[in-house]
């Protein structure tokens, strides 16, 4: 016990230290907060929230509150996801765009701490009825350019939060896609047609159970859509989508 308290108290006394000698700064903006691994108040009020009232089967966010209970937006009616739900922490702009874009392309692996434990929030619901949490893979290719995959990155550290088991091997990407960016919402579908595939160790670990597929972002759910495909038909109960991010569209 002496021990013990012992090394809590010099742990205590390293951490202040090193806050004197570096003081936190925001993991966005780079500006001095209060405490580390956070945003500072303009780079906080620059992350649009998505909160209820949301669709409940896409997660994106409606103008205004209809004041009804269960709400399903006509874009989820038009065109029915995939997966189950998707939840995320804010809409794709401002901060949001600027976290998202350091971690995939800056080698800002540290934000992901901080980013995965918003999402463990944001996702909560989701993660309490699930038995496994998937990564959204990278094919081989833009893994070796990239050298790191930010959606095992994020699903792994939420796994760690949570308390959740997490699976980096159950998903592959067979198909070398080409880049999303510039692509219709139809175009982005059959670019991902065939893209994703359960790999022979993981389709024992997922028949009969409830997933939450990670990702950073959603933007048509064309990838959500693709990889919750693969996961249904090898034997998933369930596959709802968790990411940091989410595009909005008109008319939700």
């Amino acid at each position: 016990m002496v021990g013990s308290a012992l090394d809590s108290g010099l742990r205590r006394l390293a951490a202040t230290a090193i806050g004197l000698i570096y003081p936190p700064t925001c993991i966005a903006c780079g500006a001095a907060t209060g405490q580390p691994h956070a945003l500072c108040a303009a780079c906080w009020s620059g992350l649009r929230l998505i909160e209820r009232p949301y669709c409940e089967r896409l997660g994106t966010p409606f103008a205004l509150d209809l004041g009804v209970g269960s709400l399903i937006s006509p874009g989820a009616l038009a065109e029915p996801p995939v997966f189950g739900r998707a939840r995320a922490v804010a809409v794709y702009d401002g901060t949001a765009r600027d976290l998202v874009h350091r971690l995939k392309f800056s080698d800002r692996l540290d934000l992901g701490r901080t980013m995965a434990r918003m999402m463990a929030a944001a996702g909560s619901e989701l993660l309490d009825e699930a038995d496994l949490i998937v990564p959204v893979p990278l094919h081989g290719l833009r893994l070796w350019r990239r050298r790191f995959n930010q959606s095992a990155l994020l699903a792994r550290e939420i796994g760690r939060q949570s308390g959740k088991s997490c699976d980096l091997r159950a998903l592959a990407r067979v198909k070398a896609t080409r880049p999303q960016v510039g692509l219709t919402r139809r175009q982005r579908a059959e670019n991902l047609q065939g893209a994703f595939r359960v790999t022979d160790a993981g389709r024992a670990r997922i028949i009969g159970r409830r997933l939450v597929l990670i990702d950073d972002v959603a933007t048509t759910g064309a990838t959500g859509n693709a990889a919750a495909r693969a996961l249904l038909r090898a034997g998933a109960a369930s596959v709802d989508l968790l990411t940091f991010a989410t595009v909005t569209r008109d008319g939700l």
